[in-house]
């Protein structure tokens, strides 16, 4: 399990837009990504390798032009 200590979330920049289901990312943690859904914020987080992370963004942005 990843230490979360220090983690600095930061809210999807979407969340405005579609009705409040959006994400918390924290990603100025050594070595992993924290994600976690911004309505429960107790609820659990997953964690992804950083190159992971980098490539699921990738493919959504992509997603998004087409």
């Amino acid at each position: 399990m990843a230490d979360l200590t220090g983690a600095h979330w930061r809210t999807s920049t979407r969340s405005s837009s579609n009705g409040g289901d959006c994400v918390e990312v924290a990603d100025n943690l050594p070595g992993v990504v924290a994600v976690r859904d911004s309505k429960d914020r107790t609820g659990g987080t997953l964690t992804f390798p950083p190159a992971a992370w980098q490539a699921f963004v990738g493919i959504l942005r992509e997603s998004r032009r087409d």
